[in-house]
C-alpha cells in the first residue's frame, strides 16, 4: 500500500460517522436515481460564506439554468470538502461538479476520483502555466481553474501615518518588525494572520518560509526555523495577537477590518471587503527575510468533474464547467469571487475595470504552486506537520526548532 493510499484511508477514517451522513445528505449521485430524473445536478464548493443570494450563488444557479437543469449547491469548509469528496467517491455518491483547493487535486487524482479535462472535451490551453500546473499530473489536467489568488500585506494608512511608518520602508523582516514595534508604541495593534491548524495556516506561513529560502522537503532547516521564529517573536512581543492560533483567513480579516491593526496578511479575495472597511488602505508585497518580495503560494480552486457511474451525466456537467470557466464567462465568475482570472486576456479586462487588481495580477503570475517541484501528492504529508509545528511553537509547547524537527520526522514517515 502506498503512503498516499495510507494517507487517504487515514483521512477517511478521520472523517467519521457524522461526515459520512452529511456527505450523503449533501452530495450528488453517481447513478441514475431520482435526482437525474428531476434534472438536479449536485455542486460542491469551498465557499460557505456565499449563500444563494450572493453574486457567486446567483452565478452557479444561472449556469444550471443555461444547462437546462437545477443545481443543488453546497458550500463546505476547504478541508472538510476534501474529506467529504474522498468519502463520497468511495460510496459512489460524488457530486456532479466540485470546486476543490488546488493542492487537493493531485490527491483526488491519485484516488481515482477525477476525470481528465481532455476526456471531457474541456479546453485549458489559455490558462497560465503556473496556475494550471497545480492540477496537472503526468501531462494531463484534471480540472479548470476558476481563478487564482495569493497573499500580500494590507495596511491601514491612518495607523501607519500616526506611528511614523512609511509603508515603502517595509522591505525585509527587520524593517517590518521595526514598523510593528512603532505601531505598538503608538498604542495600536500590529499584524493579523492565520496560523490555524488547517491548510489555511500552511498557506499563510509559506511566504515567510519561502521568503527565508526554505525548502518543503527540509522543514527543519535553519531557514524554516528562522521563519517560525519570526512569527513566534511577533506573538511573544504582542505585535500579533495570540488568537492567530484559531484565526482563519476570514476571522483574521475581521480583526483588521475593526481598524485597530496596522497590517493584515490576506488575499486578493478581500479586496471588495477592503473597499467597505471604512478606512484608507494600501497593499505591499510580503517581504523576504533579506529583502525583495517573498515567493507567495498560488491559491484558488479548480472546477472538477468527479467520476460518475452514470457517464451520461458528463455532458451537462461539462456545460456547467464551461459556463463558469470559458473565456467569455470567466470575468463574471472571478468578479463574483474577487479572484484574479487564470488567463492573460481576462486579467487585462479585470485591471481595466479595477486598477487596484494590477499588483495582484503581477503577484499571481509569479506565485509558486504548493504541489510544484514534483511534490504532488506528497504535499499534504508535509503541510499537516508544518501547520502542526506552527501551532506548537506559537502556543509555547515547543521551540521553533523542536517543533520543526518533529514536523520533518512526521513528513518523512508520511512519505515512507
Amino acid at each position: 500500500m502506498s503512503s498516499t493510499h495510507r494517507t487517504l484511508l487515514a483521512c477517511l477514517a478521520a472523517v467519521g460517522t457524522l461526515a459520512s451522513v452529511t456527505a450523503c445528505g449533501g452530495g450528488g449521485s453517481g447513478s441514475s436515481d431520482s435526482s437525474a430524473k428531476s434534472g438536479t445536478y449536485t455542486f460542491w464548493d469551498p465557499y460557505p460564506q456565499f449563500d444563494a443570494s450572493s453574486d457567486w450563488g446567483k452565478r452557479v444557479t444561472q449556469c444550471g439554468t443555461e444547462a437546462g437543469v437545477k443545481i443543488k449547491r453546497t458550500g463546505y469548509d476547504t478541508t472538510d470538502l476534501g474529506n467529504k469528496a474522498l468519502l463520497a467517491a468511495q460510496q459512489g455518491n460524488a457530486p456532479d461538479v466540485m470546486l476543490v483547493d488546488n493542492p487537493v487535486v493531485s490527491t483526488l487524482v491519485e484516488a481515482g476520483i477525477l476525470n481528465k479535462t481532455s476526456d471531457l472535451g474541456l479546453d485549458t490551453s489559455a490558462i497560465q502555466k503556473n496556475i494550471i500546473g497545480a492540477g496537472t499530473l503526468d501531462g494531463a489536467s484534471y480540472g479548470v481553474p476558476i481563478g487564482a489568488n495569493t497573499l500580500a500585506l494590507y495596511y491601514n494608512k491612518k495607523i501607519l501615518t500616526a506611528a511614523g511608518v512609511d509603508p515603502a520602508s517595509v522591505k525585509d523582516w527587520a524593517s517590518l518588525t521595526a514598523a510593528l514595534k512603532k505601531v505598538k508604541s503608538a498604542g495600536k495593534k500590529g499584524i493579523t494572520f492565520s496560523a490555524i491548524n488547517t491548510e489555511e495556516g500552511s498557506f499563510q506561513f509559506l511566504p515567510w518560509f519561502w521568503g527565508a529560502g526554505g525548502d518543503l522537503t527540509e522543514l527543519d532547516s535553519d531557514k524554516g526555523v528562522a521563519a517560525l521564529s519570526l512569527w513566534k517573536q511577533w506573538v511573544d512581543a504582542g505585535y500579533a495577537p495570540k488568537d492567530v492560533l484559531q484565526n482563519t483567513q476570514t476571522t483574521s480579516w475581521q480583526e483588521f477590518a475593526t481598524g485597530d491593526y496596522a497590517f493584515s496578511e490576506n488575499g486578493t479575495w478581500q479586496l471588495a471587503n477592503a473597499d467597505k472597511a471604512g478606512f484608507e488602505y494600501g497593499v505591499v508585497s510580503i517581504p523576504g527575510q533579506n529583502g525583495g518580495s517573498a515567493p507567495v503560494p498560488t491559491g484558488g480552486e479548480f472546477v472538477t468533474v468527479p467520476v460518475q457511474q452514470d457517464t451520461a451525466r458528463y455532458d451537462v456537467s461539462k456545460k456547467i464547467v464551461t459556463c463558469l470557466t470559458s473565456s467569455e464567462n470567466l470575468l463574471a465568475s472571478d468578479t463574483a469571487l474577487t479572484y484574479v482570472a487564470p488567463t492573460e486576456a481576462v486579467q487585462t479586462e479585470q485591471v481595466k475595470a479595477n486598477p487596484k487588481l494590477e499588483p495582484w495580477v503581477a503577484a499571481v503570475a509569479a506565485a509558486r504552486g504548493r504541489t510544484s517541484g514534483g511534490l504532488g501528492t506528497k504535499y499534504p504529508t508535509i503541510s499537516q506537520p508544518m501547520w502542526t509545528a506552527v501551532q506548537a511553537a506559537l502556543s509555547g509547547g515547543k521551540s521553533p526548532k523542536d517543533a520543526l524537527d518533529t514536523a520533518q520526522a512526521a513528513a518523512d514517515k508520511g512519505k515512507g
